[in-house]
This record gives structure tokens, C-alpha cells and sequence, in this order.
């Protein structure tokens, strides 16, 4: 049985890992501090560190300070990790989940 909207998940996954939606989030504010990713994803600071850390390793994120914080780049031509989406870039993800700003959209 599918569960509807409204149902509860017994099981407790989601369709996108956290991975998935950390680079989701740094895609839609850049400059957000570890804390904010924090408090808009429900994890903890330090599973936020983690994953930035893993994103960077893998090319997915740059990292870059400012000041007192830091800054994100998001490598968009990045393929995906696992051979059977590996001819896709993350860019086409975020394209389907993160508005581009009005300015771009002329």
C-alpha cells in the first residue's frame, strides 16, 4: 500500500539523502553558515560539517572564506557519483529544484 500525502512513513526514508539536500540548499543560499544549513535541514552541525566536508572532497562544493565565513561554489558540471547517473551533472538537479534569480531568467 502506498501511503498518501497526509500518511505517515513507517519506514523513514526520503527520496533525496542528505547529501542531496545540503547541495540543494548551498545551491539556493550560498553564503549560509553551517548553523543555518543546520536549522533549515534538521541535522546537526556536525553532520552539516561532514557532508560539506564530503561535497568538497568530491568536487561537488568549493569552499572559499569571506571575512569571518564562508562562501559556496557549486561545481554544476560535477556528474553524479554512481555509474547508472553518471552522465548527468549535478547542475541538472539543481535546475529542477532551485529557482534561477529573476535577473537570470530574461
Amino acid at each position: 500500500m502506498v501511503a498518501t500525502s497526509g500518511e505517515s512513513n513507517e519506514r523513514g526514508w526520503t527520496l533525496l539523502t542528505n547529501h542531496g539536500r545540503i547541495l540543494l540548499l548551498i545551491a539556493r543560499h550560498p553564503d549560509s553558515r553551517i548553523r543555518d544549513l543546520a536549522a533549515t535541514a534538521g541535522i546537526t552541525e556536525r553532520s552539516i560539517q561532514m557532508i560539506v566536508t564530503d561535497l568538497e572532497a568530491a568536487g561537488y562544493v568549493a569552499r572559499e572564506r569571506v571575512g569571518r565565513r564562508n562562501a559556496y561554489t557549486i561545481n554544476r558540471a560535477q556528474p553524479f557519483r554512481h555509474p547508472a547517473e553518471s552522465s548527468h551533472s549535478v547542475g541538472e538537479l539543481i535546475d529542477l529544484f532551485v529557482e534561477a534569480p529573476e535577473a537570470s531568467k530574461t
